[in-house]
């Protein structure tokens, strides 16, 4: 057997099928030779940009309203202050106010200026939805050529080609099906998951016929995640398309979204990137109801807002949405950051950074939110929130090495500081909390000092104006959640949002179910946030873990274990603030409730049972349910039939063994593997070939190979010919 790794790779692969006496005396027909898993390669420069230097911009593209900005930050600002004024005025009742005050005081303005950026911002989108506007019709033609890039990692591959035969259809129908090729971009690292992608992906290609222009490719690090698979196809495949679509595993848009999106890239010659809104459709556990609820109800009025003061300084969520390779070639190319994880090392937000650059180089970066068509999926509880909200909070914490980047546009440092303020704000509302609580009991508890340093006739107590502290709590809510109204507002006036939502009276019903339970959920997601904050700035790494889509309670003994200190926290605060003063219990019981409640709520928030009874009597129901998109009906349906094939069920060895023909094809997938250096020892790679090699029979590798070694077999051509030698038992 060969040793190296360069002759190994070039070993024959062979059948894993004794030959049948006299067969080999017949003269067969060789095998018609199956078409290539990826074009021709058309490689593309992406040089790596350096943060520190200003590029010369050879375009114009960007900018935005002046007024819309002076509106929103300028009403934002105003509120601030007001709020301030009104914050020192509760504080300051008794003539003057204790550094914790002060400190109160401070962290109230942080956390007040959030919300009244959320705010003014709502009310633009608020006013620009009033006005109706027809979609443009679906164009006739297009001039180029658009590659449509799905990444995948570690992904479930029924669901992810049922997406994507459903969205090829689609586009075919619109007779402009030509104009776009379709990839599927793994950096899956189980072995299991990459065998069944190769066997949806072969199934599929078989299915469309040749003329679908359906590719697969597999890498075999992932290197950078995310942004070095895109990175890794632009380099070696974006000069031959104009434009990509880049998707998600669970994103679906239908054939006339993506026709348009084109077209406005062929319209737009200054557009870098156009990003859509996508809708979050098929989720059925309450968690993921109420998400889904509040990005069909809410999200319009925030994204519309956003859309129209940003103008074309957008942003970018890192899927569905399309991008001129040009631009992202020649400015997107993503340096490492000084340092180690997790402020250092490669960018995890990349999506963020990549837009920045993009408008950096003199590109626009543009949002279309009114178009139709375009949906995601959503974790489906409060756990699988967390894990996904854990990567992104070191990533938008990342951005604090970015914000500063020489020649950035204002508006994308905005979108940077946005995002750190949403993680920010956890921890800041946390130490609010704790600050009151520390003020109330040094009311309660400590003893007035007449004879301080400083002479007065009376002690300086740290009070608060209880009328004016009412008033400034009220108007804190009403800016919290007037989003929320306005967005129902918007759908209580549009009869066929109303009608499809069901009708007026179970839309409002739904509306206060949703501000109930996000109000309860809220301390929980705070805690949580917070110690991820606090995690990352010790210098936690968060890794990349793939992302649980499928609905599916969770075990009471993980929500337990994850969520009990948070409950034994809720405990202790709630016994303290009652053991204070009854007042202070009261103003902090929804959160001391929450927090008493985080385990049921966790549980029920991943119960599919509780979201299919609530969609039963038409409550947090969207209009995407009661008229479900066609492209969604079509990808279900190839969802449930690809799921019977048992693709995803099938362990790898098992089938690449049962099948010579899918070992063949993986084969011929595999890149040419480069030389290893001498004295480079690939632990992995050597422990699968000393277990191949004395291993007898099928059931011996499988019980043999750990994880990482199926992984390296799987990449080495004479290991999957000495796979394909052994026995079946």
């Amino acid at each position: 057997m060969p040793e190296t790794a360069d002759i190994a790779s070039r070993a024959p692969l062979t059948e894993a099928r004794p030959v049948p006496a006299g067969e080999a005396a017949e003269c067969r027909p060789a095998p018609p030779q199956a078409p290539p898993a990826m074009p021709p390669r058309a490689p593309l420069a992406m040089p790596v940009q350096d943060l520190r230097t200003k590029p010369v911009a050879r375009r114009q593209g960007g900018g935005g309203p002046l007024a819309a900005r002076l509106f929103v930050f300028g009403g934002a600002a105003a509120l601030t202050a007001y709020g301030a004024v009104q914050m020192y005025e509760v504080i300051s009742v008794s003539g003057g106010a204790t550094w914790l005050q002060y400190v109160l005081l401070v962290l109230f303005v942080l956390n007040f200026s959030w919300i009244a950026l959320a705010f003014t911002a709502a009310l633009l989108g608020f006013a620009a939805l009033l006005r109706r506007t027809r979609p443009a019709p679906l164009p006739a033609t297009l001039a180029s050529r658009t590659a449509i890039v799905m990444p995948v990692y570690n992904e479930g591959s029924a669901r992810v080609f049922a997406g994507l035969q459903a969205m090829h259809e689609e586009v075919a129908a619109t007779g402009l099906g030509r104009h776009f090729d379709w990839f599927v971009l793994s950096d899956s690292t189980q072995a299991d998951a990459w065998i069944a992608e190769e066997r949806a992906f072969l199934a599929l290609r078989d299915e469309l016929g040749a003329e679908a222009r359906l590719y697969y490719r597999h890498r075999e690090k992932n290197h950078h995640r995310k942004a070095g698979n895109i990175a890794d196809f632009v380099t070696g495949w974006g000069a031959a398309y104009d434009h990509m679509l880049v998707l998600d595993a669970d994103s679906l848009l239908t054939g006339a979204c993506i026709v348009r999106l084109a077209a406005a890239m062929e319209a737009d010659p200054d557009a870098g990137i156009i990003q859509s809104l996508p809708l979050i459709i098929n989720r059925n556990t309450l968690f993921a109801r109420l998400q889904q609820f509040a990005a069909r109800i809410y999200g319009p009025v925030i994204a519309t807002g956003l859309s129209v003061w940003s103008g074309r300084d957008g942003n970018y969520w890192g899927h569905n949405a399309i991008i001129r390779m040009r631009a992202f070639a020649e400015a997107a190319g993503l340096p490492d950051l000084k340092g180690r994880p997790p402020f250092g090392g490669h960018i995890l937000s990349h999506d963020f950074v990549e837009a920045a650059l993009i408008r950096r180089a003199g590109w626009g970066v543009t949002m279309l939110p009114r178009l139709e068509g375009s949906y995601e999926e959503s974790p489906p509880s409060l756990i699988d929130l967390a894990v996904r909200d854990r990567r992104w909070a070191q990533g938008n914490l990342q951005h604090a090495r970015v914000i500063g980047a020489a020649g950035l546009a204002p508006a994308s440092r905005q979108h940077f500081a946005t995002g750190i303020a949403g993680y920010v704000a956890s921890p800041l509302w946390l130490a609010q909390l704790v600050i009151g609580i520390v003020i109330v009991l040094q009311t309660a508890w400590v003893r007035p000092e007449y004879f301080s340093a400083e002479f007065g006739l009376y002690p300086v107590w740290p009070r608060f104006d209880p009328v004016r502290a009412l008033q400034l709590f009220a108007l804190t809510m009403g800016i919290l959640l007037a989003p929320k109204f306005l967005g129902l507002i918007l759908a209580l006036i549009d009869g066929e949002t109303r009608r499809a939502s069901g009708g007026a009276g179970r839309l409002t019903l739904s509306f206060l179910i949703e501000i109930l339970l996000s109000a309860l959920i809220a301390p929980i997601a705070m805690l949580i946030q917070s110690g991820s904050v606090f995690q990352i700035l010790a210098g936690r790494d968060t890794g990349w873990n793939p992302q649980r889509r499928d609905d599916g309670s969770i075990p009471v003994a993980d929500i337990v274990r994850r969520h009990r200190w948070h409950t034994g926290l809720g405990l202790v605060t709630g016994i303290a603030a009652f053991a204070i003063a009854t007042s202070l219990f009261l103003w902090m019981s929804p959160t001391i409730l929450g927090l008493v409640l985080a385990i049921p709520l966790s549980w029920a928030s991943g119960q599919l049972a509780l979201g299919l009874a609530l969609k039963s009597r038409g409550l947090l129901v969207t209009p995407e349910e009661q008229a479900p998109p066609a492209i969604a009906r079509r990808a279900g349906e190839l969802a449930r039939r690809n799921a019977a094939r048992g693709f995803d069920d099938t362990d790898a060895l098992q089938a690449l063994h049962a099948d010579a023909a899918l070992a063949r094809a993986h084969a011929t997938m595999l890149p040419q593997a480069s030389p290893r250096p001498r004295g480079n020892i690939d632990t992995d790679h050597t422990l699968a070939r000393a277990k191949i090699v004395e291993a007898d029979t099928l059931s011996e590798a499988q019980a043999w190979l750990a994880p990482k070694e199926r992984f390296a077999l799987l990449h080495d051509r004479a290991l999957l010919d000495q796979l394909a030698r052994l026995r079946a038992a």
